[in-house]
């Protein structure tokens, strides 16, 4: 689709493939001076934010059906994860590390393990080293089963990135890191955490 026009719309909002259109989001040129670029490069990028938006729709279904499947809320399968990451690579977990990891209190960690080990996804034990901390790790039935599912769609990834040229993996990297250094907002005064 060439223009906002051309797209079809529904309760008289363009539907989401024009969602990331830069005449649907800045229409009076506020945000972007688009006096540089030609209507072609205007038109690519729309593209190419309508496919970042294929991507963020896409990870959102999958998401959604793995905590469906799994039954478990999106910091529960956050820190599955990232037990699986740490039992991969022989690292004990602990309720600490991963308050760090999913930068909760200690106080949710706790409910949140309390909630993973009821419902039978990972055990507790004393930790080997360190007499004041647990091990906390995935049961072997939750780790098998992430892997089956989730892990395997999740790792499809790769195969997208495997298709792409050394040369293009980098220009795909360096567009993503540039990307994620524009839109940072942790110098910004609105998004401050208030204390």
């Amino acid at each position: 689709m060439s223009s906002l026009e051309e797209m079809p719309e529904e309760a008289g909002f363009p539907a989401s493939a024009g969602i990331y259109h830069l005449d649907a989001n800045d229409p009076h040129q506020q945000l972007i001076d688009r006096s540089r670029f030609s209507d072609a490069d205007i038109q690519q990028i729309n593209e190419l934010m309508a496919a970042f938006g294929r991507l963020r729709d896409a990870e959102q279904r999958l998401a959604d059906a793995s905590l469906r499947y799994m039954k478990l809320n999106q910091s529960d399968m956050r820190a599955l994860h990232y037990l699986i990451v740490c039992a991969n690579h022989g690292v004990i977990a602990t309720p600490g590390a991963i308050a760090s990891h999913l930068n909760i209190s200690t106080a949710s960690t706790t409910k949140l393990l309390d909630r993973l080990e009821r419902a039978g996804h990972v055990t507790r034990q004393a930790h080997p080293s360190d007499r004041r901390a647990l091990a906390i790790a995935i049961t072997p039935e939750t780790h098998e089963a992430a892997m089956r599912t989730v892990g395997k769609q999740q790792a499809k990834r790769f195969l997208a990135a495997a298709r792409l040229t050394p040369g293009e993996r980098g220009t795909v990297m360096r567009f993503l890191d540039d990307m994620a250094r524009e839109i940072e907002v942790s110098d910004e005064a609105w998004a401050a955490v208030p204390h």
